[in-house]
C-alpha cells in the first residue's frame, strides 16, 4: 500500500508529473520561440486560446463549489483568481483579443466556438469536467498545478520573439506580460492547496496522476496548434 508521502516528497513528484510534458516544449511553442511563426498562425492560436482560457473562472467555481466551507484559505484564493480573470482593471480575454486583432482577426472569430479545433474542443471539456466532478484538490492539482503554473515558464520563452522577431507593441502584448507575474503567483498557491489538502494517500496519488493528465492535455493542445495550422503552410510552401 502507498504510504503518505511528506510534503518535500510530494511537491517532487508533483513537479516532476509535469517535466517532459511541459508546452513549452510542443512544437507550436518551439515555431513560435524560433521565429518561424506568421501573424496568421498567432490569429489561428488566440482563436483557440480564447475558448480553454475565458472559461477558466467557472472551471475555477465549480471548484469553489466543491471546496468545503471550513477550507476559507482554498475559497478565498479561488475567488481572488476569479476576480483577477472577470474583474480586476480589465479582462484577461479583452487582452488576449486586442493581441488577437493586431494578429488580424476579429473579435467575433475569436468569439466562435466554430474556430476552435477538435483538441481545443477536448481541452476544455476536460477543464470542465474535472472541476465539476474531482475532489477540490484534485481540481487545483489539474488545473492550476497542471495548467496554470506551466503558463509563466512558456510565456517568458514567448515574449521575447514577440517583441524582438515578430514586431509587436508593448500594448499588444500585455496578455502575456501580465500572465508571467499573475500565473506564477497563482502557481505557488495551488501547489499550497495540493501539499495541505491532500491528506490521504489515495488523494495524493490523484492529483499526481490528474497532474500528469493536465499536462499531457495542455501539450497535446499546443501540438494540435502545430500540426492543424502551421504544418500544412510548410507542405504548400
Amino acid at each position: 500500500m502507498t504510504e503518505l508521502l511528506s510534503k518535500e516528497d510530494f511537491r517532487a513528484q508533483l513537479e516532476q508529473a509535469i517535466k517532459g510534458r511541459e508546452a513549452s516544449n510542443a512544437s507550436f511553442s518551439k515555431a513560435w520561440a524560433d521565429g518561424e511563426l506568421k501573424r496568421e498562425h498567432f490569429s489561428r492560436w488566440a482563436e483557440n486560446h480564447f475558448h480553454y482560457v475565458g472559461p477558466f473562472a467557472d472551471y475555477l467555481g465549480y471548484i469553489y463549489g466543491n471546496t468545503p466551507e471550513e477550507f476559507t484559505g482554498a475559497k478565498d484564493f479561488l475567488l481572488q483568481n476569479m476576480y483577477e480573470e472577470e474583474v480586476a482593471d480589465i479582462r484577461h480575454t479583452d487582452l488576449l483579443i486586442r493581441f488577437a486583432e493586431a494578429c488580424g482577426t476579429t473579435r467575433e472569430r475569436v468569439e466562435d466556438p466554430n474556430n476552435m479545433n477538435a483538441v481545443t474542443r477536448g481541452l476544455q471539456a476536460w477543464c470542465y469536467a474535472t472541476a465539476m466532478r474531482e475532489h477540490f484538490t484534485v481540481s487545483t492539482a489539474a488545473l492550476v498545478v497542471g495548467l496554470e503554473s506551466q503558463v509563466p515558464s512558456i510565456y517568458k520563452k514567448q515574449i521575447v520573439p514577440l517583441r524582438e522577431t515578430y514586431g509587436f507593441t508593448e500594448d499588444e502584448i500585455e496578455f502575456f506580460e501580465l500572465h508571467i507575474t499573475s500565473d506564477e503567483v497563482h502557481g505557488e498557491r495551488g501547489f499550497q492547496i495540493v501539499l495541505d489538502h491532500a491528506d490521504t494517500p489515495a488523494l495524493q496519488q490523484r492529483c499526481l496522476k490528474f497532474v500528469r493528465w493536465g499536462a499531457e492535455m495542455r501539450f497535446s493542445y499546443t501540438k494540435a496548434l502545430y500540426d492543424t495550422y502551421v504544418a500544412p503552410d510548410l507542405v504548400g510552401a
